[in-house]
């Protein structure tokens, strides 16, 4: 029986295939910096500059990253599949959006800037600087539209209603390192919930999946999404 309410939860592994680095493997992101430095409020109170940099680093990488064959087809099952499927994002790139899905981003989007005052937010441009004013209240207090360490992800109420009403429950290309996202496949099994964890290698929080598909991403997501359908790509 297919599944009707499909809930997907997308990590950096999906975007690695178009040059985005991730972030836990032995050479991802945090190998090269401080979570300290450059990802949280405190780093940002300290040295703005240091934290714009790094982001400005990350936004000029991800708008000239392409979607790959795994993000065209999540937009194509979202597209295609006579129910409904909702793609959360850990991810911070625009790539699925790129692909044609629409998405529920947890972590927040390098195309947007938020005021730290106001909460206002807009589009961010290539480069954020120290000091921008918002343009809601005019004050100095511009950052990335980034949920840094400490902060609370976005719309948890909504995922948790999605994840509640799920038939199937996937991973694809986590860690399962960083909660609360990495909580859901236990809220998805205490629910009775099918999981299945779509990942390069194995990982640390295999074993409570119902199934593990390992593989490169552009490879494994496509072969799984025609599996589902019953079809191949148009």
């Amino acid at each position: 029986m297919r599944p009707e309410k499909i809930v997907i939860l997308t990590g950096a592994g999906i975007s690695a295939e178009s040059g985005l680095g991730t972030f836990r493997d032995k050479d991802g992101i945090w190998t090269r910096h401080r979570i300290e430095d450059v990802a949280t409020p405190e780093a940002f109170a300290r040295d703005p500059a240091r934290v714009h940099g790094f982001y400005n680093a990350r936004r000029a990488q991800a708008a000239d990253a392409r979607p790959n064959a795994a993000h065209a087809a999540l937009a194509r099952l979202q597209r295609d599949h006579a129910g409904e499927v909702v793609i959360v994002t850990q991810n911070v790139d625009g790539l699925q959006e790129a692909a044609g899905a629409t998405v529920i981003h947890m972590h927040g989007e390098l195309s947007r800037a938020l005021c730290a005052a106001c909460a206002h937010r807009w589009d961010a441009p290539r480069e954020m600087a120290v000091g921008a004013a918002c343009p809601a209240c005019a004050r100095p207090t511009a950052r990335p539209d980034i949920v840094w360490f400490g902060e609370m992800p976005y719309h948890m109420d909504a995922i948790a209603a999605h994840l509640g009403m799920a038939d199937l429950f996937v991973a694809i290309g986590t860690s399962g390192n960083v909660y609360p996202a990495a909580g859901f496949v236990e809220e998805a099994r205490m629910a009775g919930i099918e999981t299945l964890e779509i990942n390069l290698e194995e990982t640390a929080a295999s074993g409570l999946f119902d199934r593990t598909l390992t593989g490169a991403a552009s490879a494994a997501v496509p072969a799984w999404v025609d599996g589902l359908l019953g079809s191949a790509p148009d």
